[in-house]
């Protein structure tokens, strides 16, 4: 059997998790360690997939010393050093792969690159098959029939075949390809506007870049000019971009092998970083590298595992219409003898307060589910007030105890009917985030999916989306049936799930003294609401209206003559071309005029133009933001704003507020806070008061050490 090696390309994927889209995260004593949890996530679980017989990462050592600056100082000049915590970051991964055994190979002068291209020299007469864990174009030219690039973030594989059926060249010719049109990521030119399409069309023609030049006098003129400007930069570019593959350093394949791994080394790293997640997996590539063939047996009395495989043979719903005054009354009597039940609800709408009910479903048992329906068609629909009749005394009966998933947003739904539901709350939403903070979804559908192994029936598929989207109470009622009860019947089986795992956890007084408590407390404070005057805020949009104007005409006249202050492209052209100031970044789409932008260049120059277009772009963010926007979301039915707080938008337990977010109206300048002065208390005797926990943490620090200095401050 063939033999893997699985080369790591270090810098890459810790910048890549530095930067993945996924919450900030902090270990309890305050590190920072998003880049480590995603860098390791990736890679453990790359190892658990892949299983691979060799693995080594090769790392950079500093851009300055590269031997590629000897050949054009501008080499990567233009590169900013890492952020501050990513550094720390770095750090501590190097560690844990030291810890774990994983060999680093790295050599001043020369980057990762090309230690990974000597690294498939050296082996290329082995039958070892090669995969370079990077999405780096710069390696394409090290593609053979053993050798191929992967991304385990989208669990792609490059080979010779697929790189010429998706960027129309061979390995052969990437080199050529990267001759011509350089690479600003490196800060290397190439030849001006010739892209990899381009390119890829000359080198197909003419075979190598040398030759393209050689046949300038065929092209356009346009381009033919470009490439003759371009004849002496070709060899340094050449050099640039291709791969040393003799680079003299100590690589032995035996340490690499993953047999001798051990993952065991940094569990205790991993627990005292938070990574509860992954301290699994470690236990798990540590079985599998003992005895890939058993799976070892938890210890005896220890919970279900949360993240164990999700079972493939889930129980199958059978879910019953409770559509008649006489269901409904069998109905009521079964649950009013149940100790514990899940329910869920559907909509008109997502906000809950101006939204009208649907239906209710309910599950108590696995594989079983009622739904009540309430508004809909081809189907009988039973109404408010028989729900309030038949259920109503159950809801707040406080001592059956109520499961749900994002549980608040049910019970704001049956406030809207009159019921205020008591009995002991468990949320699996919450309960979700409270044991796995670091997982990227608590919704029911992931949940599901990753814990259950169930593919939940997609909202789309009833609704369906844009244009053509029908609202819940559009749709049929037997259809409806098997969605809602779904949600309920899955809902109940989180629970099953979940309840053990926090139960005596470290968790549980959190879940049901603070957290659980606090859904209450939030459903009265979101069904409550919040007053605003809307003809205060519609006489400050008019009046930013007419300075956005000023404004625009101002920038207009400072230009000479019209453009559209609001396009990036026309304002680049008017600020780099026309007024010959200086391009500070460039993106994927062309010079950058963001915000960070304009203020370097208020700061590097006295030209009018940018301190008008940063006014005109601070008012019209207010005016779309907050004068324009907040009046839209006032409930017709309270003439008061609904704002939603989440109790699982960051790790710290931080409430988060949207639809809008109330912890974000402006303060800072004096539109900002004339703003603020548009939320008002509801009644003429009654006032509107506002508490801030400002530095609270340096507040609690000042009372722990007793610093006079500190204490003094605060």
């Amino acid at each position: 059997m063939t033999k893997t090696l699985y080369i790591i390309d270090g810098h890459a994927h810790i910048y890549r998790a530095y930067y993945a889209p996924f919450r900030e995260l902090t270990s309890p004593t305050g590190e920072p360690t998003r880049a480590t949890f995603v860098y390791w996530n990736t890679m453990l679980g790359l190892i658990r997939k892949k299983k691979p017989d060799y693995l080594a990462m090769c790392m950079d050592v500093s851009d300055s010393t590269v031997f590629r600056c000897d050949i054009d100082p501008d080499y990567k000049a233009h590169r900013d050093a890492p952020p501050e915590d990513l550094s720390l970051q770095m750090e501590r991964i190097v560690s844990i792969a030291n810890d774990i055994g994983l060999p680093i190979f790295t050599l001043g002068g020369f980057e990762a690159d090309d230690l990974m291209a000597t690294i498939v020299e050296m082996v290329k007469d082995t039958d070892l098959r090669v995969y370079l864990v990077s999405g780096d174009k710069d390696l394409e030219q090290l593609l053979t029939d053993r050798v191929s690039l992967y991304d385990p973030g989208k669990d792609v594989e490059v080979s010779p075949d697929s790189l010429r059926e998706k960027k129309g060249y061979s390995p052969e010719q990437a080199v050529e390809i990267q001759t011509l049109t350089g690479d600003a990521t490196d800060n290397i030119p190439g030849i001006h506007g010739v892209g990899l399409k381009t390119a890829a069309k000359l080198i197909a023609k003419y075979g190598t870049a040398d030759a393209v030049i050689e046949h300038a006098d065929e092209l356009t003129p346009k381009m033919r000019e470009r490439v003759k400007d371009y004849r002496d930069r070709l060899p340094i570019t050449r050099q640039l971009v291709t791969l040393r593959r003799d680079v003299s350093f100590d690589f032995d394949l035996q340490r690499c092998r993953t047999d001798g791994f051990q993952f065991g080394a940094v569990r205790t790293t991993f627990e005292q970083l938070g990574f509860h997640r992954l301290v699994r997996v470690l236990d798990d590539l540590d079985g599998v590298e003992r005895a890939p063939e058993e799976t070892p047996a938890p210890p005896p009395g220890d919970a279900p595992s949360l993240f164990a495989e999700p079972p493939t043979d889930a129980v199958p719903g059978k879910y019953q219409l409770v559509d008649s005054d006489e269901k409904l009354a069998r109905f009521a009597q079964q649950l009013a003898a149940q100790e514990v039940f899940a329910f869920d609800s559907e909509t008109t709408g997502l906000n809950p307060v101006a939204a009208r009910l649907v239906g209710l479903s309910f599950s108590w048992q696995a594989g079983e589910g009622f739904y009540v329906p309430v508004r809909g068609t081809m189907g009988v629909a039973l109404s408010e007030e028989a729900i309030v009749e038949h259920l109503g005394p159950i809801f707040e009966n406080p001592a059956i105890a109520k499961v749900g998933h994002n549980l608040k947003y049910d019970l704001l739904v049956l406030r809207q009917i009159g019921i205020r539901a008591q009995g002991t709350p468990f949320d699996t939403m919450i309960a979700h985030f409270l044991l796995d903070p670091m997982s990227s979804s608590h919704g029911l559908d992931y949940l599901t999916k990753n814990l259950l192994g169930h593919e939940m029936i997609p909202i789309s598929a009833l609704i369906g989306t844009g244009k053509n989207q029908i609202g819940m109470d559009e749709l049929d009622i037997a259809r409806t049936c098997e969605y809602a009860a779904e949600d309920a019947d899955f809902t109940w089986r989180l629970y099953e799930l979940l309840h053990p795992r926090i139960t005596g956890s470290p968790f549980e007084k959190l879940f049901r003294d603070t957290e659980m408590p606090l859904v209450e407390v939030l459903v009265e404070m979101e069904q409550h609401g919040v007053a605003i005057d809307t003809a205060m805020l519609s006489k400050m949009s008019e009046r930013m209206g007419d300075r956005l104007i000023e404004l625009a005409r101002e920038a207009q006249r400072l230009a000479g003559h019209e453009f559209n202050v609001g396009s990036t492209k026309q304002l680049a052209a008017v600020l780099f071309d026309e007024q010959g100031l200086s391009v500070i970044r460039k993106t994927k789409t062309g010079r950058s005029t963001d915000a960070s932008v304009l203020e370097a260049l208020v700061a590097k120059s006295d030209n009018p133009i940018p301190p008008v277009i940063l006014e005109h772009r601070g008012i019209a963010k207010l005016k779309n933001t907050y004068c324009d926007t907040l009046p839209r979301m006032v409930c017709e039915k309270t003439g008061r704003i609904h704002t939603s707080f989440n109790q699982i938008g960051a790790v710290t337990g931080r409430l988060s507020s949207s639809e809008p977010n109330l912890q974000n109206i402006p303060i800072r300048t004096e539109a900002g806070r004339e703003i603020r002065r548009a939320f008002i208390a509801e009644a003429p005797d009654s006032v509107l008061l506002t508490a801030d926990y400002s530095q609270v943490e340096l507040r609690i620090l000042a009372h722990l050490c007793g610093d006079p200095t500190l204490v003094a401050a605060f």
